[in-house]
């Protein structure tokens, strides 16, 4: 579980909730089920006019998650990649062949199961980032339905505004209810602001933060893989692949890749 999000989500419910009660309102006062169906609702029904109805309908397990923690494993790949350039100087390239399908992660393995073929490195690199970009541009259709989302929400707040001006100027006459139509009218465009600031944008962004962190070990698993192919000696492969590594990670792991 992801507790950043949760912390976000609880914080920003608390945050709004602290402002109404601080500033003398109620909570009450900012609910409004119209308002609701007319900024949720009509901002969901967009993303089906937007994308397939496969996507709109999956939107929602997208969204679920942000909510888990992801292990990208930067430091067993660098353990990995340095054990298999032992074992292909030590044993030859066609070693690698043996242990191939104990690997979890049907990239790297495929990176491999060119090596062992033989592959030249120049088309293993071409195939390799053509993957990798596919891959990224899945990951891109989710972040982009929900940036699309986060600016139909206040849009669709700023409709419901205008539906509820209607809805009082056509009742002028009643003056004592001017005052609370008018909150109403307001409350669609702050449930699209909410929409765009405190859900959707910020769960894009997690997603992105996800999707740069993955494609940062791919890059890791190509320039692994490549070494192996070229030969190179396991303490380059080392020195490449904890480049990419923050200080903190490269000094954990050092002392056990690169062996004098």
């Amino acid at each position: 579980m992801d507790i950043a999000t949760i912390i976000g989500l609880i914080g920003g419910f608390a945050a709004i909730f602290l402002g109404v009660l601080s500033s003398g309102g109620e909570i009450s006062g900012i609910v409004d089920v119209p308002s609701l169906f007319i900024t949720v609702g009509g901002s969901y029904m967009s993303l089906f006019i937007n994308s397939p109805i496969k996507q709109a309908l999956g939107i929602w397990g997208i969204i679920g998650r942000t909510f888990k923690t992801h292990d990208y494993g930067e430091k067993s790949l660098v353990q990995n990649m340095v054990a298999l350039s032992e074992k292909a100087r030590r044993e030859g390239i066609l070693a690698l062949e043996e242990g191939l399908d104990d690997l979890d992660d049907p990239f790297m393995k495929q990176g491999l199961r060119l090596v062992v073929d033989g592959t030249d490195g120049a088309v293993i690199r071409n195939i390799m980032e053509t993957e990798m970009a596919q891959i990224e541009a899945r990951h891109m259709e989710w972040i982009n339905m929900l940036n699309a989302w986060a600016g139909y929400g206040p849009g669709f707040g700023m409709m419901g505004t205008v539906i509820g001006l209607i809805g009082m100027l056509r009742n002028l006459e009643d003056k004592s209810s001017l005052g609370p139509n008018m909150a109403t009218a307001l409350i669609t465009t702050l449930y699209g602001s909410w929409l765009a600031n405190w859900l959707f944008g910020p769960f894009a962004g997690k997603l992105l933060a996800h999707n740069s962190r993955e494609m940062l070990v791919k890059e890791m698993i190509i320039e692994g893989v490549l070494s192996i192919q070229a030969g190179d000696n396991p303490r380059i492969l080392a020195t490449k692949l904890l480049t990419y590594m923050d200080p903190k990670a490269r000094k954990s792991i050092e002392a056990d890749v690169i062996k004098d």
